[in-house]
């Protein structure tokens, strides 16, 4: 696909936020316990309600959303290639400021993150060629299945692998990096997408009717999916919380990783998910706040 936009993005900075990435997933990963997931696992609807929403029902829904508004085929494929990333590590921050349960956030983002590896490549794959507009575009462009594989493997698999033995073998190191790198690896990752979107402004804003309201309906159902599912699993508030925010915050970063890797000159697909980079903040961050102010019924 040549979906060429004067998108500059400096190639120094796929390492750096792939680092970022893979940091701030060690660090989501330092917060798990065996005695978390054995309350997970006593409360499995949490668990499944959040995965269903998430891996399954989101990216369906998408699909079914750029067919319904007869979405441009190139930008149809960027909200496609969002909705199949997993959950991320800012939802565990989001979810402790909304006073949900941050273990089965952890717990959520955990398991999307490892299961990305696979349904990352084939969920972007299954829904871009069920939309007969994007499934020709999806012909002319190839998808490397096994260097996406590769790639979501070694920035989330990896270091959640690596962020879990630390936890096990010495938690009180662990707990002590938990709140540094938390915060460090939130500020990089919030100043390399500020810093992406401001070298790039001039093209956002004279794009801005093709993607912002796309972005932000997707982001609206994504959160709206997540509650609808939470409430009919019939979770506690403070789980119905945490599943929210992990539907409907993406590890957007990973996509722009992606698309800089394999498929460069897609612009209109970067434009997508670069302000998803940025909306998710927005509107995860005003969800939080608003839920922050009133208690919540805990299901611990």
């Amino acid at each position: 696909m040549n979906d060429a936009l004067p998108i500059r993005f400096d190639p120094a900075g796929l390492a750096a936020v792939n680092a970022i990435i893979a940091v701030m997933m060690f660090g989501a990963a330092l917060e798990l316990r065996l005695d978390d997931f054995r309350r997970v696992a006593q409360r499995p609807a949490g668990l499944l309600a959040g995965f269903t929403a998430q891996a399954l029902l989101t990216p369906a829904a998408t699909c079914l959303l750029t067919i319904v508004l007869n979405v441009d085929p190139a930008l149809a494929l960027g909200m496609m290639l969002v909705a199949a990333c997993p959950s991320g590590a800012l939802s565990n921050v989001l979810t402790w400021r909304a006073r949900g349960t941050v273990a089965l956030s952890v717990a959520l983002t955990t398991l999307s993150s490892l299961a990305a590896t696979v349904l990352t490549p084939l969920n972007f794959a299954l829904y871009a060629g069920l939309n007969p507009a994007t499934r020709a575009l999806l012909q002319t462009i190839g998808i490397p299945a096994g260097g996406i594989l590769a790639q979501t493997a070694l920035v989330l698999g990896v270091p959640v692998t690596l962020g879990m033995l630390l936890a096990a073998r010495a938690p009180q190191l662990a707990s002590r990096l938990q709140g540094p790198i938390r915060s460090l690896s939130a500020i990089a990752l919030f100043a390399f997408v500020g810093g992406a979107f401001w070298e790039n402004r001039g093209l956002f804003v004279s794009r801005f009717d093709d993607f912002f309201w796309l972005v932000v309906g997707q982001n609206a159902m994504a959160l709206a999916l997540g509650a609808l599912v939470a409430r009919l699993a019939r979770l506690s508030e403070a789980d119905r919380r945490a599943v929210t925010i992990e539907v409907g915050i993406h590890n957007s970063a990973l996509g722009l990783v992606i698309l800089v890797t394999f498929f460069p000159a897609a612009g209109s697909m970067m434009l997508i998910t670069a302000f998803w980079g940025v909306w998710h903040l927005v509107s995860g961050l005003a969800l939080s706040a608003w839920w922050g102010r009133r208690p919540a019924e805990s299901s611990r």
